[in-house]
């Protein structure tokens, strides 16, 4: 993927300079951007953006914060670069939420390591999912990999909601995101409460998240998390809601049906050392026993218990 990284200066005399340091980086793009231009560049949403303060015509920290209070851009990283030393100033660029103050003159080695080490940090954030905070699939899938790989005995519990989709049309998606990032919370404290060493939360999307804890054992973990849920999940609805114990959605012919209220399902596999030789057949295990537990109404857990010389 080509990263594109904005250069805003007013005379074109950084483009050359990033240019030449990033001739055998086939992967980086650098785009000279005139200050006034700032709200069309904008738009396109850079990789990163590089300020020569010494070379813009406007004030640098009127600059940095139309980036920052941009929605698109909330995230983008920002560099300074410029030759005023005047420590006050410096604090100030800072305050306004840019990353790096780069003081002239730059020795080029320092620049280009830290633009290489801010797009690599960007890279690794975009992985995470940005609702709950936790990794996502590919550090799943790594952190899987690294426990076949040694050989490991550990448990998989893949965890989702069931109703969720009733409980966005009934209230709301914005309503749906706050039940999501408590149902992380929610497993993230249990998860650690009951095995602070060695043990791994993942939010897959939407409502799905995987925990892995390195023990076979995990009845009192699931109930653990179910028993968190039910006794404070309640407070995401109305109480008119709550006292009937479920909500009344429409459906596309326009016929109201009755869904419980909200309620957690945990399908767990038990990987034995050796038992699975890779992350596909313990997706599919996995998606058995959660398949299980979603046919119960209200919050369940199921284990499959099966090892590897039942095969």
């Amino acid at each position: 993927m080509v990263q594109e990284i904005y250069i805003i200066d007013d005379d074109d005399s950084s483009i050359l300079v990033f240019n030449e340091l990033f001739k055998n980086d086939k992967d980086y793009k650098f785009i000279s951007v005139k200050s006034h231009m700032i709200d069309v560049a904008l738009k396109n949403i850079p990789s990163l953006i590089v300020i020569n303060e010494d070379a813009i015509e406007v004030d640098t920290i009127d600059l940095c914060k139309k980036i920052r209070s941009d929605d698109d851009n909330s995230i983008t990283p920002v560099i300074v670069v410029s030759s005023n030393a005047d420590a006050k100033h410096r604090v100030e660029i800072l305050s306004t939420a840019i990353e790096y103050y780069i003081k002239k003159p730059v020795n080029e080695k320092y620049l280009y390591h830290t633009v290489k080490n801010l797009i690599r940090l960007l890279t690794i954030n975009r992985r995470i999912s940005p609702l709950t905070g936790l990794p996502g699939n590919v550090q799943i899938h790594a952190e899987l990999k690294k426990r076949l790989a040694n050989k490991e005995s550990f448990s998989v519990l893949y965890l989702d909601l069931d109703n969720f989709k009733a409980y966005n049309d009934v209230y709301g998606f914005l309503k749906g995101d706050e039940i999501i990032k408590f149902t992380a919370e929610i497993i993230l404290n249990c998860v650690h409460e009951y095995m602070p060493e060695e043990s791994f939360v993942g939010h897959i999307g939407g409502d799905d998240f995987v925990a892995i804890v390195p023990t076979l054992s995990c009845d009192k973990l699931c109930q653990n998390i179910i028993a968190n849920f039910d006794s404070r999940v309640q407070k995401f609805f109305t109480p008119a809601d709550i006292e009937k114990g479920y909500i009344e959605v429409a459906n596309r012919k326009g016929i109201i049906e009755q869904f419980p209220l909200t309620a957690i399902s945990i399908g767990v596999v038990t990987a034995e050392a050796n038992r699975f030789y890779n992350m596909l057949e313990i997706g599919e295990v996995g998606a058995q026993v959660k398949h299980a537990a979603k046919s119960v109404i209200g919050s369940s857990y199921t284990i499959d218990r099966r090892y590897w010389h039942d095969r």
